[in-house]
């Protein structure tokens, strides 16, 4: 007896391909019908009719046959067509009552140990539900990985923990933990208000234990992630500050493996910490100058979470003296147990846009680099500083435009490099100082840190006077120093 072997896909295509390429030739044969089977005569004389009824004969033959070559086309695609179902019925028909025998073998197996103890014999739990935190099912008593927990509610909730696995199965992942809630916006009108702080972001649930003699622990759930800070108010008459952002959770613990107790294999290996969730960031400052909010620090875990960037605060002022703005800083990035470090957050800018008057502008610093087990976590970025005068001559805006500090990158076995120093813009009257460069973390394995590069100062002419200060590199953790700013008059 011989085997056929067929894709029901690659039929059915086969027969598209047929149908479409036939229509094409059809309306090709069709536009040429009239003129190859009525063929004009080039004269009135008898040998250029004779010759015209030749060739108008040929034409005719010609679509004749073509109608007989269209039925047998039409024929071979509907035998393709009815050949590619007749695969695929006999194909569903193979399949399904073999699935089906398998699950009512599975039924009748797991049935006594669901109704006395609620668990199969053997399978794998089912997940939690996404969004509630649920536990993952326990995988069968004999055979069976237990379930991944579900992500944990909105606002900060705990990732739900995976499910156990029996004798023998790997433990279920965690859950990850929920988002952190955004906090409000300030008051609008009296009383006006700065803007909330961020929620935490929610842990990430636990591991599910291996199983008995047999089995890997399941991985911990990632941390939430930490909830923004809200909004300063939006009056234009109020100094209100933008909320600082929330933390993030930090990861859940790995589950525990396996005991092994027979002959052959190994242990099984205890699950790994969830990663930490990253910070919130800092919620930016009033319309009229309130401070940008701090960013939140990244949660430990197996890798560190990254830390929040702080809020920005502008102004935009005219005739207004002493107007001070100050960018948030940067959070610090979370602590890695297994891992690298996370980065610190880079620091909030600060902007201010003067016709006249006087201020100054002070970018955030950024967040330090958490410590890591194998890289420490990278500092965050200062931010920049900028005062625009509009106005030219010595009506414009003056004051000092200074950027923020690079943050210190994190220890390790590799230290971390420190944060950029962030550049410093005056276009008005007054200094411009750029942020020196954070130092390199320090490196426990002789590979330390490089320092961060410090910023450029720049300055321009057009609007008035005043001195500009590069940036100051960063010390290297014993790594490279960084680069010094530059100052550039424009």
């Amino acid at each position: 007896m011989s085997y056929v072997f067929a894709v029901p896909e690659s039929v059915g295509s086969a027969a598209a391909d047929m149908a479409r390429i036939g229509s094409m030739l059809r309306t090709a044969h069709a536009e040429a019908a009239a003129s190859t089977s009525t063929v004009l005569s080039a004269a009135a004389d008898e040998v250029s009719a004779a010759v015209a009824s030749l060739f108008s004969g040929y034409g005719r033959e010609y679509q004749a046959l073509s109608a007989r070559v269209w039925a047998f086309h039409d024929q071979f695609a509907a035998a393709l067509t009815s050949a590619g179902a007749a695969y695929a019925a006999a194909e569903a028909a193979n399949a399904n009552p073999l699935e089906a025998l398998t699950q009512g073998v599975l039924n009748v197996i797991n049935a006594p140990t669901n109704a006395l103890l609620g668990r199969p014999l053997i399978g794998n739990g089912a997940d939690g539900v996404a969004g509630t935190g649920g536990n993952g099912k326990p995988g069968g008593l004999l055979f069976g990985n237990g379930g991944t927990g579900g992500s944990g509610v909105a606002g900060g909730g705990v990732g739900g923990r995976g499910g156990d696995a029996g004798l023998f199965g790997d433990g279920g992942r965690g859950g990850a933990g929920g988002t952190g809630v955004t906090g409000t916006q300030g008051y609008s009108n009296p009383p006006f208000g700065n803007g909330g702080v961020g929620g935490p972001g929610g842990r990430g649930g636990s591991g599910g234990a291996g199983g008995l003699l047999w089995g890997n622990g399941g991985a911990g759930g990632t941390g939430g992630t930490g909830g923004w800070g809200g909004y300063g108010a939006t009056a234009s008459s109020v100094f209100s500050a933008g909320g600082t952002g929330g933390n993030g959770g930090p990861g859940g613990a790995g589950g525990a493996g396996g005991a092994h107790v027979s002959v052959f294999g190994h242990d099984g290996a205890a699950g790994q910490m969830g990663d930490g969730g990253r910070g919130g960031n800092g919620g930016s400052g009033s319309i009229n100058g309130g401070a940008g909010g701090l960013g939140g620090n990244g949660g430990v875990g197996s890798t560190g979470g990254r830390g929040g960037d702080g809020g920005s605060s502008s102004v935009i002022t005219s005739g207004t003296n002493n107007t001070n703005v100050t960018g948030g800083r940067g959070g610090d990035g979370g602590a890695g147990i297994a891992g690298a470090g996370g980065a610190g957050g880079n620091g909030g800018s600060a902007f201010i846009y003067a016709g006249s008057g006087t201020g100054s502008a002070e970018g955030g610093h950024g967040g330090a680099g958490g410590s890591g087990s194998t890289i420490g976590g990278a500092g965050g970025d200062g931010g920049l500083g900028q005062i625009t005068g509009y106005a030219y001559g010595p009506g414009g805006g003056s004051g000092g435009a200074t950027g923020g500090t690079g943050g210190l990158g994190g220890p390790g076995p590799i230290g971390g490099r420190g944060g950029d120093g962030a550049d410093a813009l005056n276009w008005g009257t007054g200094y411009a100082l750029a942020g020196p460069g954070g130092d390199g973390g320090d490196g426990s394995a002789g590979n330390a840190g490089n320092g961060g590069d410090g910023g450029d100062a720049l300055k321009t002419s057009l609007n008035g006077t005043g001195p500009g200060y590069g940036g100051a590199p960063g010390n290297g953790g014993g790594g490279r120093t960084g680069n010094a700013g530059k100052r550039i008059l424009l």
